[in-house]
Protein backbone atom coordinates (compact mmCIF):
# COMPACT_ATOMS: atom_id res chain seq x y z
CA UNK A 1 0.00 0.00 0.00
CA UNK A 2 2.69 2.51 1.03
CA UNK A 3 4.82 1.80 -2.34
CA UNK A 4 1.63 2.54 -4.30
CA UNK A 5 0.75 5.82 -2.66
CA UNK A 6 4.35 6.85 -3.29
CA UNK A 7 5.03 5.04 -6.67
CA UNK A 8 1.50 7.23 -7.75
CA UNK A 9 3.26 10.48 -6.08
CA UNK A 10 6.34 10.10 -7.83
CA UNK A 11 4.38 9.92 -11.33
CA UNK A 12 2.65 12.88 -10.34
CA UNK A 13 5.52 15.33 -9.47
CA UNK A 14 7.10 13.79 -12.72
CA UNK A 15 4.68 15.11 -14.96
CA UNK A 16 4.78 18.34 -12.67
CA UNK A 17 8.21 18.70 -13.60
CA UNK A 18 8.05 17.31 -17.31
CA UNK A 19 5.05 20.60 -17.93
CA UNK A 20 6.86 23.09 -15.92
CA UNK A 21 10.10 23.00 -17.83
CA UNK A 22 8.32 22.23 -21.12
CA UNK A 23 6.39 26.17 -20.01
CA UNK A 24 9.46 27.44 -19.30
CA UNK A 25 11.22 26.37 -22.52
CA UNK A 26 8.37 27.74 -24.75
CA UNK A 27 8.81 30.83 -23.18
CA UNK A 28 12.30 31.16 -23.97
CA UNK A 29 11.95 30.32 -27.50
CA UNK A 30 9.55 32.91 -27.75
CA UNK A 31 11.96 35.59 -26.41
CA UNK A 32 15.10 34.55 -28.71
CA UNK A 33 16.88 33.03 -25.39
CA UNK A 34 18.71 29.45 -25.87
CA UNK A 35 16.43 26.04 -25.14
CA UNK A 36 16.44 24.20 -22.27
CA UNK A 37 16.67 20.57 -22.86
CA UNK A 38 14.49 19.00 -20.97
CA UNK A 39 15.10 15.96 -20.95
CA UNK A 40 18.70 16.44 -19.53
CA UNK A 41 16.94 18.39 -16.21
CA UNK A 42 13.56 16.60 -15.88
CA UNK A 43 15.26 13.33 -14.35
CA UNK A 44 17.45 15.25 -11.67
CA UNK A 45 14.74 17.54 -10.30
CA UNK A 46 12.32 14.33 -9.95
CA UNK A 47 14.66 12.49 -8.11
CA UNK A 48 15.36 15.46 -5.69
CA UNK A 49 11.77 16.18 -4.99
CA UNK A 50 10.80 12.33 -5.02
CA UNK A 51 13.37 11.96 -1.90
CA UNK A 52 11.71 14.94 -0.05
CA UNK A 53 7.96 13.53 -1.27
CA UNK A 54 9.73 9.75 -0.13
CA UNK A 55 10.69 11.16 3.46
CA UNK A 56 7.46 13.26 3.83
CA UNK A 57 5.25 11.19 3.32
CA UNK A 58 6.24 8.18 4.97
CA UNK A 59 6.54 10.29 7.96
CA UNK A 60 2.62 11.33 6.84
CA UNK A 61 1.70 7.20 6.78
CA UNK A 62 3.78 6.54 10.09
CA UNK A 63 0.15 6.59 12.26
CA UNK A 64 -1.47 4.65 9.20
CA UNK A 65 1.23 1.65 9.25
CA UNK A 66 1.25 1.60 13.04
CA UNK A 67 -2.72 1.29 13.29
CA UNK A 68 -2.01 -1.60 10.63
CA UNK A 69 0.37 -3.13 12.64
CA UNK A 70 -2.20 -3.62 15.27
CA UNK A 71 -4.17 -5.62 12.99
CA UNK A 72 -1.71 -8.21 12.68
CA UNK A 73 -2.42 -10.77 15.37
CA UNK A 74 1.01 -11.40 15.64
CA UNK A 75 2.43 -8.03 15.73
CA UNK A 76 -0.29 -6.77 18.39
CA UNK A 77 0.68 -8.49 21.90
CA UNK A 78 4.57 -7.38 21.42
CA UNK A 79 3.45 -3.98 20.38
CA UNK A 80 1.27 -3.59 23.23
CA UNK A 81 3.99 -5.25 25.80
CA UNK A 82 6.66 -2.99 24.31
CA UNK A 83 4.24 0.27 25.10
CA UNK A 84 3.15 -0.43 28.55
CA UNK A 85 7.32 -1.17 29.32
CA UNK A 86 8.02 2.61 27.66
CA UNK A 87 4.35 3.66 29.61
CA UNK A 88 6.19 2.31 32.97
CA UNK A 89 9.69 3.48 32.28
CA UNK A 90 8.49 6.80 31.65
CA UNK A 91 6.40 7.01 34.99
CA UNK A 92 9.13 6.29 36.85
CA UNK A 93 11.04 8.76 35.47
CA UNK A 94 8.31 10.99 36.78
CA UNK A 95 8.15 9.59 40.10
CA UNK A 96 9.20 12.12 43.14
CA UNK A 97 9.66 10.14 46.06
CA UNK A 98 8.70 14.01 48.23
CA UNK A 99 5.77 14.28 46.36
CA UNK A 100 2.78 13.77 48.15
CA UNK A 101 -0.63 12.94 46.78
CA UNK A 102 -3.51 14.70 47.88
CA UNK A 103 -4.56 14.43 51.67
CA UNK A 104 -8.47 15.76 52.55
CA UNK A 105 -10.25 17.01 55.75
CA UNK A 106 -12.12 14.41 57.68
CA UNK A 107 -15.13 15.98 56.02
CA UNK A 108 -14.21 14.64 53.33
CA UNK A 109 -14.24 11.22 53.88
CA UNK A 110 -16.47 8.53 51.89
CA UNK A 111 -18.65 7.02 55.11
CA UNK A 112 -16.95 3.19 55.42
CA UNK A 113 -20.59 1.82 54.50
CA UNK A 114 -20.22 3.64 51.39
CA UNK A 115 -16.23 2.54 50.36
CA UNK A 116 -16.85 -0.66 47.61
CA UNK A 117 -15.59 -3.55 48.59
CA UNK A 118 -13.60 -4.93 45.49
CA UNK A 119 -11.15 -8.05 45.50
CA UNK A 120 -10.08 -10.82 42.74
CA UNK A 121 -11.50 -13.59 44.65
CA UNK A 122 -12.85 -14.00 47.48
CA UNK A 123 -14.07 -11.22 50.40
CA UNK A 124 -12.92 -13.66 53.27
CA UNK A 125 -10.05 -16.19 52.36
CA UNK A 126 -10.43 -17.06 56.08
CA UNK A 127 -7.46 -16.05 57.85
CA UNK A 128 -6.53 -17.01 61.36
CA UNK A 129 -6.01 -13.94 63.11
CA UNK A 130 -4.74 -15.67 65.96
CA UNK A 131 -2.06 -17.59 63.93
CA UNK A 132 -1.16 -15.15 61.45
CA UNK A 133 2.36 -13.67 60.76
CA UNK A 134 3.91 -11.81 58.08
CA UNK A 135 6.94 -13.92 56.64
CA UNK A 136 9.95 -11.85 55.46
CA UNK A 137 12.60 -13.03 53.51
CA UNK A 138 15.13 -12.00 50.64
CA UNK A 139 17.36 -9.57 50.81
CA UNK A 140 17.24 -8.35 54.66
CA UNK A 141 19.16 -8.60 57.87
CA UNK A 142 16.01 -10.05 59.92
CA UNK A 143 14.21 -12.50 57.74
CA UNK A 144 11.67 -14.01 60.02
CA UNK A 145 8.22 -14.20 61.00
CA UNK A 146 6.17 -10.90 62.24
CA UNK A 147 3.13 -10.64 64.75
CA UNK A 148 0.43 -7.88 63.97
CA UNK A 149 1.69 -6.51 67.33
CA UNK A 150 4.82 -5.99 66.34
CA UNK A 151 4.24 -4.18 63.12
CA UNK A 152 1.91 -1.99 65.44
CA UNK A 153 4.56 -1.32 68.18
CA UNK A 154 6.18 0.74 65.02
CA UNK A 155 5.31 4.51 64.97
CA UNK A 156 1.54 4.66 63.23
CA UNK A 157 0.75 7.23 60.58
CA UNK A 158 -2.84 7.82 59.36
CA UNK A 159 -4.27 9.93 56.53
CA UNK A 160 -6.84 10.68 54.72
CA UNK A 161 -6.34 9.86 50.50
CA UNK A 162 -8.04 8.82 47.70
CA UNK A 163 -8.53 5.21 46.62
CA UNK A 164 -8.58 5.08 42.73
CA UNK A 165 -9.68 2.16 40.99
CA UNK A 166 -9.12 1.33 37.34
CA UNK A 167 -12.51 -0.21 37.45
CA UNK A 168 -13.44 3.38 37.11
CA UNK A 169 -14.73 4.62 40.49
CA UNK A 170 -13.11 6.52 43.40
CA UNK A 171 -13.18 7.63 47.27
CA UNK A 172 -11.47 9.16 50.22
CA UNK A 173 -11.06 6.91 52.46
CA UNK A 174 -9.22 6.91 56.39
CA UNK A 175 -6.30 4.61 56.76
CA UNK A 176 -3.53 4.04 59.50
CA UNK A 177 -0.67 2.13 60.05
CA UNK A 178 2.81 1.87 59.74
CA UNK A 179 5.18 3.37 56.75
CA UNK A 180 6.36 0.72 54.97
CA UNK A 181 9.30 2.69 55.45
CA UNK A 182 9.73 2.14 58.89
CA UNK A 183 9.01 -1.45 58.10
CA UNK A 184 12.37 -1.84 55.85
CA UNK A 185 14.36 -0.47 58.39
CA UNK A 186 13.10 -2.44 61.31
CA UNK A 187 13.67 -6.01 59.20
CA UNK A 188 17.09 -4.01 57.81
CA UNK A 189 15.96 -4.59 54.37
CA UNK A 190 18.37 -3.61 51.89
CA UNK A 191 17.06 -0.35 49.93
CA UNK A 192 19.45 -0.79 46.59
CA UNK A 193 17.32 -3.83 45.82
CA UNK A 194 14.75 -2.48 43.03
CA UNK A 195 12.03 -4.23 44.02
CA UNK A 196 9.09 -5.37 46.92
CA UNK A 197 7.19 -8.02 46.48
CA UNK A 198 3.88 -9.14 48.53
CA UNK A 199 1.94 -12.61 48.42
CA UNK A 200 -1.41 -12.75 50.12
CA UNK A 201 -3.79 -15.10 51.49
CA UNK A 202 -5.92 -15.54 48.44
CA UNK A 203 -3.28 -15.92 46.11
CA UNK A 204 -3.20 -12.68 45.13
CA UNK A 205 0.51 -10.86 44.53
CA UNK A 206 1.74 -8.01 43.64
CA UNK A 207 5.49 -6.09 43.12
CA UNK A 208 6.64 -2.37 44.08
CA UNK A 209 9.53 -0.38 43.10
CA UNK A 210 11.44 0.22 45.82
CA UNK A 211 11.26 4.17 45.51
CA UNK A 212 7.19 3.48 45.96
CA UNK A 213 7.95 1.41 49.25
CA UNK A 214 10.09 4.20 50.34
CA UNK A 215 7.12 6.64 49.79
CA UNK A 216 5.97 8.39 53.30
CA UNK A 217 2.34 8.19 52.55
CA UNK A 218 2.75 3.86 51.73
CA UNK A 219 1.37 2.39 54.55
CA UNK A 220 1.78 -1.52 56.42
CA UNK A 221 -2.26 -0.81 56.69
CA UNK A 222 -3.86 -2.53 59.88
CA UNK A 223 -7.03 0.61 60.29
CA UNK A 224 -9.49 1.79 58.96
CA UNK A 225 -11.32 4.84 60.13
CA UNK A 226 -9.92 4.90 63.45
CA UNK A 227 -10.58 1.41 63.55
CA UNK A 228 -9.16 -2.42 62.93
CA UNK A 229 -9.37 -3.74 59.14
CA UNK A 230 -12.59 -5.36 58.65
CA UNK A 231 -11.94 -8.94 56.45
CA UNK A 232 -13.59 -7.46 53.81
CA UNK A 233 -11.24 -4.65 53.48
CA UNK A 234 -7.72 -6.98 53.73
CA UNK A 235 -7.55 -7.55 57.45
CA UNK A 236 -5.47 -8.38 59.23
CA UNK A 237 -3.14 -6.45 56.74
CA UNK A 238 -3.09 -4.33 53.55
CA UNK A 239 -1.01 -1.83 51.47
CA UNK A 240 -2.32 1.31 51.19
CA UNK A 241 -0.53 3.09 48.65
CA UNK A 242 -2.23 6.49 47.61
CA UNK A 243 0.08 7.32 44.76
CA UNK A 244 -0.74 4.10 42.74
CA UNK A 245 -3.75 2.39 41.26
CA UNK A 246 -6.16 0.47 43.65
CA UNK A 247 -4.77 -2.64 42.15
CA UNK A 248 -1.17 -1.97 43.38
CA UNK A 249 -3.10 -1.98 46.97
CA UNK A 250 -2.28 -6.13 47.93
CA UNK A 251 -5.03 -6.90 50.84
CA UNK A 252 -4.23 -10.41 53.09
CA UNK A 253 -0.92 -10.10 53.20
CA UNK A 254 0.72 -13.08 54.45
CA UNK A 255 4.15 -12.69 52.72
CA UNK A 256 6.89 -9.99 52.06
CA UNK A 257 9.54 -10.41 50.37
CA UNK A 258 13.09 -7.80 49.17
CA UNK A 259 14.23 -8.86 45.81
CA UNK A 260 16.81 -7.95 43.08
CA UNK A 261 14.42 -10.11 40.76
CA UNK A 262 10.79 -10.25 39.72
CA UNK A 263 9.76 -14.09 39.44
CA UNK A 264 6.10 -12.81 38.84
CA UNK A 265 4.97 -9.27 38.62
CA UNK A 266 1.79 -9.30 39.73
CA UNK A 267 -1.64 -10.67 39.10
CA UNK A 268 -3.19 -8.01 37.03
CA UNK A 269 0.34 -7.38 35.34
CA UNK A 270 0.97 -10.82 34.25
CA UNK A 271 -2.59 -10.85 32.43
CA UNK A 272 -1.47 -7.23 30.44
CA UNK A 273 -2.42 -4.27 32.92
CA UNK A 274 0.57 -1.70 33.31
CA UNK A 275 3.11 -2.37 36.07
CA UNK A 276 3.91 1.37 37.67
CA UNK A 277 0.49 2.76 37.28
CA UNK A 278 1.07 6.21 39.54
CA UNK A 279 -1.94 8.84 39.85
Amino acid sequence: MVECLLGRRAMDLQNDDANNVDSKSTDAASGDAKLVDATSVSPKISERRFRQMNRRELLKLTPVIALGAFAIPALREPLLKQGLRFSDWASGKLFRSAQLAPTFADSAVTPLEKFPLNGYDVDDPGVIFENWTLSVSGAVEKPGEYSLSQIQALPRTRQNTRHVCVEGWDVIGRFGGTRLSEFLNRIGADTTAPFITVSCADDYYESLDMATALHPQTLLCYEMYDRPLTREHGAPLRLNIPTKIGYKQAKYLTELKVTRVLDRVGYWEDQGYSWFYGL
